[in-house]
């Protein structure tokens, strides 16, 4: 049986970071919103991973799904983390945006993401055709 998933502790804690500093707040502050203990988090900057209720509570505040920050998760067949919700807690967390401005940055970024990635689609069946087919 193969291992399942794990916690990439490193991008946790740097989510964690970006959002704590665009926020203006301290460490110690971000962990008692969270309802973690200092320690969890300063336990983490040295790799260490926190316990499940605490990653719950720190994906939960981020906004961010537990899916982010799996290591592993690609042998189920996972694709990289939609961009919108890997983007969401920071603008988010930005204090000059409102949630209103905060949607419409979703959206715009939203159809970009999908354009991008129906071109990538067509060039890459483009070069299939261009192939022809395999022997």
């Amino acid at each position: 049986m193969s291992a399942g998933p794990t916690v990439n502790v490193q991008s946790l804690h740097a989510a964690l970071d970006a959002a704590r500093t665009q926020r203006g707040i301290s460490w110690r502050q971000l962990a008692k919103e969270i309802n973690v203990s200092a320690s969890t988090i300063s336990r983490m900057a040295q790799g260490l991973r926190p316990d499940v209720t605490a990653f719950a509570a720190m994906t939960t505040w981020l906004r961010m799904p537990a899916e982010n920050f799996y290591v592993g998760a690609d042998t189920y067949g996972e694709q990289e983390p939609d961009l919108v919700a890997s983007l969401g807690p920071l603008l988010r967390a930005r204090t000059d945006l409102t949630e209103k401005d905060v949607s419409y940055l979703e959206d715009v970024i939203g159809a970009a993401a999908r354009r991008f990635r129906a071109e990538r689609d067509d060039h890459d069946q483009e070069g299939a055709e261009e192939a022809g087919p395999a022997s």
